[in-house]
């Protein structure tokens, strides 16, 4: 994670063979119940009909472009639709701590808004409730992502795990989901809910390898225990790093029998997913109501957009691990190219954080250190109050992200910042040449 990436790339070649060829069995409810896919269902068709049609009608992005479209056509500033705000929490480990920072320096900064809207994957999961209940849980979130240490997260078996579900045991990081997940911090979540306001947190289901995001505020709204376990299950479910933690088995009933699904990282997925505010049925029609025209949409990148140059041993696994690491920075920089393009199409309002390159970060997202996090924190704060964290344009727009050209191997140095190589008319500008 850059998000992935940056977890990925920082676990040793040698135990990511591991992480491809070790089973994986979860941690989670008792039950010996076999997966939908392995009873000869394609978990693509199976849905939930109280939540589908919902899911499909928010994301009728030609609909909501055409709304949009209708708009700008007949722009009236008294009929504007509501302002709105959505945030979207990448995954990315350790990383997240610059994420949290950013939220917490924007509640200093005074202008944070309540967001109608937050979706999280993976370390993005676990800041998600605490950035949709608001700044009375800034200090919380602050605690978390400063003081953690590997040891509070998880617990390194790889002699064991290699025969076994996982490389690592999580039940150090349920256990703190289960201390802030507490009934009365789930009642808080049902109440946001109530009000129209929604949670989502990603996942991906392991056997049919497709995205899943849960309402978890629909979750919380029923109120029952077995509902807060559910909810805690998501959140390890989704922060669970394939073979390195175990999967999430999450019961699940199709007709009415009964299967068990297995649950992990949903950044294996997506780096990150935006959901449109919610509509109520009855005011579906009212384009008032369902269009995004104006909807501010903020991407938390825990992670940066591009990897640091790190050479790699001359070794099989070394290179493929290499290379996996750049197919998910690319998918990070992908769905947030296609982000920008709904923003686009809807008239909605792009907002992008990510580490900035020149900071220098760890290079693992799997170790926990309270002194390294405390400093990404603290660069996210910084970066939000002095207004130079938000971006409004898609990766490969900024000096620097172009894709590399070569027609030859005769190669010269230029950092992004340094003087252009070239002219006005893109020929060659010589040595000691002043520059106008």
């Amino acid at each position: 994670m850059p998000v992935a990436a940056r977890v990925y790339c920082s676990i040793p070649a040698g135990v990511l063979a591991c992480l491809v060829l070790a089973g994986c069995a979860g941690r989670g409810y008792p039950t010996r119940a076999p997966s939908p896919v392995k009873a000869g269902y394609n978990t693509r068709d199976l849905i939930d009909p109280l939540a589908q049609p919902d899911a499909d009608r928010l994301g009728d992005t030609a609909a909501l472009a055409q709304a949009a479209d209708r708009y700008r056509r007949a722009f009236k500033p008294d009929k504007m639709p509501p302002k709105r705000s959505v945030l979207c929490l990448s995954g990315g480990g350790a990383y997240g701590a610059y994420s949290a920072g950013v939220l917490y320096g924007w509640t200093c900064r005074g202008d944070r808004p309540e967001f109608d809207v937050v979706t999280g994957i993976s370390t993005g999961a676990l800041i998600a409730p605490f950035a949709f209940l608001g700044p009375r849980y800034d200090r919380q979130m602050q605690e978390f992502y400063t003081t953690l240490e590997s040891r509070d997260v998880f617990r390194l078996r790889v002699v064991r795990g290699l025969f076994t579900e996982a490389l690592a045991d999580n039940a150090p990081l349920a256990r703190k989901i289960d201390e802030t997940l507490t009934p009365e911090f789930v009642c808080e979540l049902a109440a946001e809910h109530r009000k129209g306001r929604r949670l989502y947190v990603g996942t991906t289901e392991l056997d049919a390898r497709r995205f899943v995001f849960w309402d978890i505020g629909e979750i919380a709204g029923r109120g029952t225990p077995q509902d807060r376990e559910l909810i805690k299950h998501i959140l390890l479910g989704s922060s669970a790093i394939p073979g390195f933690f175990p999967p999430a088995r999450i019961p699940v009933e199709v007709d009415g029998r009964r299967y068990v699904e297995r649950h992990v990282d949903g950044g294996v997925s997506q780096a990150l997913f935006f959901r449109p505010p919610y509509v109520p049925p009855d005011r579906a029609a009212d384009s008032s109501v369902d269009s995004l025209y104006g909807t501010d949409v903020y991407a938390l990148v825990a992670g940066k957009l591009y990897a640091d140059p790190e050479v790699h041993r001359p070794r099989a696994l070394a290179i493929a691990a290499g290379s996996a690491s750049a197919v998910l920075y690319a998918q990070t920089r992908g769905d947030l190219t296609r982000l920008w393009t709904v923003c686009q199409l809807t008239g909605m309002n792009y907002h992008m954080t990510a580490i900035p390159a020149e900071f220098p970060a760890p290079r693992s997202g799997t170790e926990f250190r309270a002194a390294e996090m405390t400093l990404m924190f603290n660069e996210g704060a910084r970066r939000i109050q002095a207004g130079t964290a938000w971006r409004t344009t898609p990766p490969g727009a900024e000096p620097g992200e172009s894709h590399l050209k070569r027609a030859g191997t005769n190669l010269m140095y230029q950092p992004p910042d340094a003087v252009p190589a070239f002219g006005p008319e893109g020929a060659p500008i010589p040595p000691g040449s002043v520059v106008k």
